[in-house]
């Protein structure tokens, strides 16, 4: 679930600025990837990291849902390191 209003943590925007990351991008990612891990401890509110691929590369966003407000907060966005991540960047590689 996700709502239409966003709101963005400070990491996120320094994050999505030094990775040329785009809101219309994290609105992608949330429309259109998939929920790869879901943090249900998190709080506040319980956490999703999603997936997409937006015009070849791919995308993390890490969101999680205020219902009492009916807005998604985004905690950051990135480009996920190949270095770090499984070919499909689902899954962390084991160092």
């Amino acid at each position: 679930m996700s709502y239409a209003h966003l709101s963005f943590r400070k990491h996120a925007l320094e994050q999505m600025f030094k990775r040329n990351i785009g809101e219309d991008d994290v609105r992608f990612v949330l429309e259109h990837g998939e929920i790869i891990i879901e943090y249900f401890d998190d709080t506040p509110y319980p956490s999703r990291l999603l997936l997409a691929w937006r015009k070849s590369r791919p995308l993390h966003v890490v969101a999680a849902d205020n219902p009492d407000d009916q807005v998604t907060i985004i905690i950051t966005a990135y480009e996920p390191d190949p270095s770090l991540w499984e070919a499909d960047f689902k899954r962390k590689k084991r160092l």
